[in-house]
């Protein structure tokens, strides 16, 4: 299998189960790489081969913050991230984690946001290969129509996650 130059790093993974399905975290020795979906497309996010390590701190502290997430008790993760693809790909990416917990942004935002206005295809695409599922919260961009658009996670598991971050926000305000 070929690799590209940043991926010859061992990477390792551990599963854990979420309301939206299994998830998949994968990390090297330093940062978070990816957490992937439970049908996941192998060539959405190519990690090359991945060895199975559950004790790994940072597989382990992800799994902490998502556990907190989806239980209602965290808006904000503090992770240490490591974003593989093109520099325009990251550009994207790092627009995502500014997206405030429970807001949303259409793509032409994070066009302008990355400085490419008339880039909104290329966002969402870039959006759609977002290795860091959840964590970067490709879920929280939508159509400009305000519709829920295309999700490597499936359209349900992006309308709950929205729907979890709305009723976090309910609560965390009264």
């Amino acid at each position: 299998m070929h690799h590209s130059p940043t991926m010859k790093d061992s990477h390792y993974y551990k599963t854990m189960p979420s309301p939206v399905g299994e998830l998949t975290l994968v990390a090297d020795e330093r940062a978070l790489k990816a957490v992937l979906w439970e049908n996941d497309d192998p060539k959405r996010v190519p990690l090359g081969s991945l060895q199975h390590r559950a004790g790994h701190p940072v597989l382990l502290e992800t799994e902490r913050q998502l556990r907190e997430y989806f239980a209602g008790h965290r808006l904000t993760f503090d992770l240490p991230l490591e974003f593989i693809g093109t520099d325009f790909q990251r550009s994207v990416w790092q627009a995502l984690l500014s997206i405030p917990f429970g807001e949303t942004r259409s793509y032409a935002q994070i066009a302008k946001q990355v400085g490419n206005p008339s880039a909104v295809r290329a966002v969402g695409a870039a959006n759609g290969r977002n290795p860091i599922s959840i964590i970067a919260p490709c879920h929280r961009v939508i159509g400009s129509n305000g519709k829920l658009t295309g999700f490597a996670g499936g359209m349900e598991a992006k309308a709950f996650l929205l729907k979890l971050e709305k009723m976090e926000l309910a609560l965390s305000s009264c």
